[in-house]
């Protein structure tokens, strides 16, 4: 058995089916699914190519290879505490598209296994489907395995299948890692899942039936192959190591732990735990940063916070201070970066965005902290001595405070935690995701059925007008031979000018028309390269075989394309402002604006939004030719062209090159010219969600009205300041100085008022029990004002309360207790009873709190109710 490194076995994979098999070789397709909203993040090494396996998108060769990127957070609460749980790993594949079958699928990697990796065959097991013959009978009869070393199981272990869709038997591939490894005398063959002596280090799916809502299984007309190796697990059985935490790539990110924390590994168990969860999660969020997910508390965004948080927690178990996450990100980087570079280039970036959430963390940890004393105040007025266990949730969840941190509080003062309940939650939550992750796994098929109907040939890049022939037409899913006047139906023909919805660019709308029938054109959609027009039947009788005009609403096409054209100029111009790091998130085009998405943590300061803008419009004005090409893949790398990932595996690809400027591949519509587009303008910048930017732009004639409008307005602006547009600036100048001086006289005023305001409420202290107690309310009163009043009143008396209300619409109260009274008195408990008199709520610190109140008729009763309180 030969003892490689994981960089030496991928390639190793990757040249064996490639080079020496006739593969094409994929490069790892990014963790943020592309073109599938059905998955959260990539999670196998099949995920990225469904498309291909359903026929939708064709390679040009129909087998494939490569060695996919995922994350699985299924089983986070695992990692660290089992040997092979972890939530970032890399999975070997090889794939045919309704090529080869299981001959091959099955010699190829026994042939790997024995001869590339030379694993002896003595200590290969494998599993089949019990009725699945012809692999058992491949096993046995061609490779020259024991009977007695393959092992016939259910539909539950080697049986693939979704609720719907494609599905097919599989065979699974141990190897022996010798009896020194075995729980028992017993554990001589696979099916132990508690032993580490049969190791399964691949799963060979065999996609041959299409299973139908009945549960009939029809044979699929070209069956497909899906294999998956996980590297970190077969690099553990060629290195021998107890678990994937020690092999190579792990050696130098577990030594910057140790050297962090001070600490050996594999010295204290439960220090373990926490450098095998940091070193898992410093890989997984290293990787998905660097694909463009940023921390945020929905979907992949949630994610990603989740796993810095748990990793930054862990440090502090092992007693890291500070932050130190970028640390073990710089060793994640080195290890990695010979088969991603892209890790080295956003080298910075990555760190700069984990820094950030790290620091926003321990704010949060601050906060829970806050509510957890709550609850224990709470719990020791109540006398009960357990936390209730959907609390402690909440803590978790809401706050990402760990439960063992919640218990180690608690057990400080002889309090526990109902970790049943806990749990409960935990588990509805777990239930909730791998529903969520069921039905999200399963194969997107359109309901429509295209069969038989040709493909349209779109001309409309260069021609608006075109004849074409109406081949199908469809009314509310049924097709139909005719549509008349005043309805509306989908039309299909054997040509057309309009381009349908893509690449985040509207449909083109305008008319179809013959001497029998005019229609309008409402929306097309594309499914298959078959256009779809939503028409309306204006007036005669659309016909099956008719031929008619396809004409194109041209000033609409004409604005969209200004728009698109400015799309592409100003992503390479944030790319050039920003860094390279920056991807794009989402895009809309239409004949109104243009919409651009991109990842990004922090807003763009207006110095850097007008050097966008100014190179847009300089590029435009250099009028640069706009060359569109249908050229190889490779070529379109050679020329630098940038653009969906998806795109590399097409046999042809389009570029749109504007000059040297930019260039990507793009299926769009654009102008010849970029002085067509005229102009560009930012109307705006803003966030989208936690770490994603968005711009708003015009172009041509919506930026020169938008500039009509700002004459107009600047012209109304000078009148009502009784001056001449030139000189607006120096009028403004001059009314702030008089708005300063009133300012000043009001300050001055308000200081001769606050002076008796502090007489008064000096003369409103009560002395009750030896406490002096001041309650007062106010009209309007802002909180600054109540703070001032309260810290002018503090330094006059000592064991002091104060409980103010302001009224207004609404009310506030704030109580301040004196910090030698807080353990007898809580103002975050006082403020809340006072405040649910009046149907309000609040909390906070000891020693001061505030909360608002809704029924301002019983203000009188709520203040009344200090005395009894106190």
């Amino acid at each position: 058995m030969k003892n490689l490194g994981m960089n030496e076995l991928r390639s190793k994979y990757l040249n064996f089916f490639a080079n020496e098999n006739g593969h094409t070789l994929l490069k790892s397709f990014p963790l943020i699914p592309v073109d599938d909203d059905s998955l959260l993040l990539i999670n196998a090494g099949m995920a990225p190519l469904k498309k291909y396996f359903t026929g939708e998108k064709k390679m040009k060769n129909n087998r494939a290879t490569s060695s996919q990127k995922c994350v699985r957070t299924a089983d986070i609460e695992r990692v660290g505490k089992t040997e092979r749980h972890g939530t970032f790993f890399e999975m070997l594949g090889n794939f045919s598209f309704g090529d080869y079958f299981k001959k091959e699928a099955i010699t190829w990697a026994y042939q790997f296994l024995t001869k590339e990796l030379e694993i002896s065959k003595d200590d290969i097991w494998v599993t089949v489907f019990k009725e699945d013959d012809e692999a058992y009978n491949i096993w046995h009869d061609e490779i020259g395995l024991d009977s007695e070393r393959i092992l016939r199981e259910g539909k539950e272990d080697n049986f693939w299948e979704l609720e719907v869709g494609p599905c097919g038997p599989c065979s699974e591939i141990f190897v022996d890692r010798g009896s020194d490894r075995a729980v028992d005398e017993n554990d001589v063959k696979p099916g132990n899942d508690d032993s580490d002596r049969f190791m399964e280090v691949w799963n060979l799916v065999f996609t041959q039936f299409n299973k139908d809502a009945q549960g009939n299984y029809t044979p699929l007309a070209h069956p497909n192959i899906d294999t998956g190796m996980g590297l970190e697990r077969i690099a553990m059985v060629l290195q021998n190591k107890d678990n994937i935490f020690e092999v190579d790539v792990m050696v130098e990110i577990i030594s910057e732990i140790e050297r962090l924390a001070g600490i050996k590994y594999k010295e204290d168990k439960k220090a373990d735990v926490s450098i095998r969860v940091i070193a898992d999660h410093a890989k997984a969020m290293t990787f998905l940063v660097a694909d463009g997910v940023i921390p945020s508390n929905e979907k992949r965004g949630y994610v990603l916070r989740r796993l810095i948080r748990r990793a930054y927690r862990h440090g502090k178990l092992l007693g890291i201070e500070g932050e130190f996450l970028t640390n073990i990100i710089d060793k994640v980087i080195d290890t990695y970066k010979v088969e991603y570079e892209e890790l080295a280039k956003n080298r910075e970036k990555i760190k700069e965005i984990i820094k950030d959430e790290e620091d926003r963390f321990q704010k949060t940890i601050d906060q829970g902290l806050e509510r957890l004393e709550v609850l224990i105040s709470d719990m020791e007025e109540e006398n009960k001595d357990v936390l209730n266990g959907e609390e402690a949730f909440k803590l978790y969840d809401t706050y990402g405070f760990p439960l063992d941190l919640t218990k180690e509080i608690l057990e400080e003062k002889n309090l526990k935690v109902d970790e049943e309940v806990f749990n409960e939650q935990m588990n509805i939550q777990k239930q909730t995701a791998r529903q969520a992750r069921k039905k999200d796994a399963g194969w997107s098929l359109d309901n429509l059925n295209t069969d038989g109907i040709r493909k349209t040939d779109f001309v409309g890049y260069d021609d608006l007008d075109v004849d074409g022939e109406i081949l199908n037409i469809f009314v509310e899913n049924d097709q139909v031979s005719s549509i008349n006047e005043g309805s509306k139906g989908i039309i299909i023909s054997d040509k057309t000018s309009f381009y349908a919805e893509g690449g985040g660019e509207v449909a083109d709308t305008g008319f179809i028309s013959s001497d029998n029938f005019e229609a309008k054109v409402m929306d097309v959609q594309k499914l298959k390269d078959i256009y779809f027009h939503y028409v309306e039947v204006i007036s005669g009788k659309i016909s099956i075989n008719d031929t008619a005009k396809f004409k194109v609403d041209r000033d609409k096409r004409f604005d969209i394309q200004r728009n698109h054209s400015a799309t592409h100029l100003l992503d390479q111009a944030l790319r050039d402002v920003l860094g390279e790091s920056i991807k794009q998130a989402g895009s809309l085009v239409d004949e109104n604006k243009l919409r651009f998405d991109f990842t990004h943590n922090k807003a763009l300061l207006t110095e850097e939004l007008r050097q966008v803008e100014d190179i847009v419009n300089n590029e435009i004005a250099k009028q640069n030719f706009v060359k569109k090409e249908v050229v190889d893949y490779k070529k379109s790398q050679e020329m630098g062209a940038i653009g969906l990932f998806e795109d590399k595996y097409k046999d042809k690809v389009r570029v749109v090159s504007m000059g040297d400027y930019s260039k990507e591949l793009c299926g769009g519509c654009h102008v010849n010219y970029t002085s067509d587009i005229l102009m560009f303008k930012i109307v705006q910048e803003s966030s989208v969600s936690a770490g994603v930017r968005r711009i708003e732009a015009i172009t041509g004639r919506k930026a020169y009205e938008l500039l009509q409008n700002s004459d107009k307005s600047i012209k109304t602006i000078a009148n009502k300041l009784n001056t001449n547009v030139n000189n607006i600036s120096n009028r403004i100048d001059s009314i702030e100085k008089e708005i300063e001086n009133y300012k000043s006289e009001i300050s001055r005023l308000k200081s001769t008022n606050s002076s008796d305001i502090i007489s008064d409420l000096k003369n409103s202290v009560r002395n009750v029990k030896g406490i002096n107690l001041l309650v007062k309310k106010f009209e309007n009163a802002s909180m600054d004002e109540l703070r001032e009043y309260e810290n002018r009143i503090k330094n006059s008396f000592d064991n002091m309360i104060i409980i103010f209300a302001s009224v207004s619409d609404k009310i506030v109260f704030t109580v301040s207790v004196d910090d030698k009274l807080v353990d007898k008195y809580d103002a975050g408990k006082i403020v809340r009873e006072i405040a649910q008199v009046t149907g309000g709520n609040g909390g906070g610190k000891k020693n001061f709190a505030q909360a608002g109140g809704k029924d301002i008729s019983k203000l009188d009763e709520a203040l009344n109710k200090v005395n009894e309180i106190i």
